[in-house]
């Protein structure tokens, strides 16, 4: 269901949890200053809130787009980022590609041009990050290669590819029989179709880790999809090489770094 108060906010909600849109409607207004701090760059905003009946909510707000990118997103150019992220989900879960369902989506306008926009879902109740893996002991890397592997090659053979599959967008958390679960978050930046095997291994450049887990990550997907495996590797180090090489240029590493 869509509201449109006076053409300056629209609010679409899931018809399943219309009933949270009184609580929806104030997010715009206690942003700042209310709910438990998740995330803040120069940019964005994430914020976790609980709704009046306990539903945990996370909340992101965009920017308001600048320069030539306000006229791309204010004139169907290219769907903002906030609505791709609402609407996307509709494809990911059907595929058994985990990510937050989606709540809501909230579009603020000044004069037709797009300002800040917010995705609303529910708080994945997954507890870690792939950032754990920086200097991780094989024991700890080698079980979680191949289970995400399993989890990219599943995702890529359905057609999705993430194309920011970096440590902060992928949670994950195991079960008490020791299986992993992924959930796929960020995802206003997806690409559709046949998923290729460059494709595929350059979205493992950025993830941390020893170069090892890299390796067994790489070859096990590789040899889920059919892929030439030390072609694949070779491919996959390269590039991991070369983009790690320009972060250490303008970072520090948080981790001992392996090339």
């Amino acid at each position: 269901m869509i509201t449109q108060p006076k053409g300056v906010t629209t609010i679409c909600i899931k018809a399943r949890y219309e009933y949270l849109r009184p609580f929806i409607e104030r997010l715009p207004d206690i942003m700042d200053t209310q709910g438990t701090y998740i995330y803040g760059g120069r940019r964005n905003l994430i914020k976790c809130f609980t709704a009046p009946d306990g539903t945990l909510l996370n909340v992101k707000r965009y920017h308001t787009p600048r320069g030539l990118n306000k006229l791309i997103y204010s004139f169907a150019l290219r769907k903002p980022k906030g609505l791709r992220a609402y609407t996307y989900p509709d494809i990911l879960l059907p595929k058994g590609i985990a990510t937050p369902e989606p709540v809501a989506y909230i579009e603020q306008r000044h004069r037709h041009l797009l300002g800040q926009s917010y995705f609303v879902s529910l708080q994945c109740p997954y507890q870690h990050r792939l950032y754990e893996l920086g200097d991780a002991p094989a024991a700890v890397y080698e079980p979680m290669a191949d289970a995400l592997a399993h989890f990219a090659a599943h995702m890529h053979n359905q057609g999705v590819l993430h194309l920011d599959f970096s440590p902060g967008n992928v949670l994950w958390d195991k079960d008490a029989q020791g299986h992993y679960h992924f959930s796929i978050v960020d995802i206003n930046r997806m690409r559709f179709g046949h998923v290729s095997a460059r494709q595929g291994c350059k979205s493992f450049t950025r993830l941390w880790g020893p170069k090892q887990f890299i390796v067994l990550l790489t070859r096990t997907y590789a040899s889920l999809r059919g892929f030439n495996a030390d072609s694949c590797v070779a491919y996959t180090l390269r590039l991991r090489a070369k983009f790690w090489k320009h972060y250490q240029k303008k970072r520090e590493m948080e981790f001992h770094l392996e090339l």
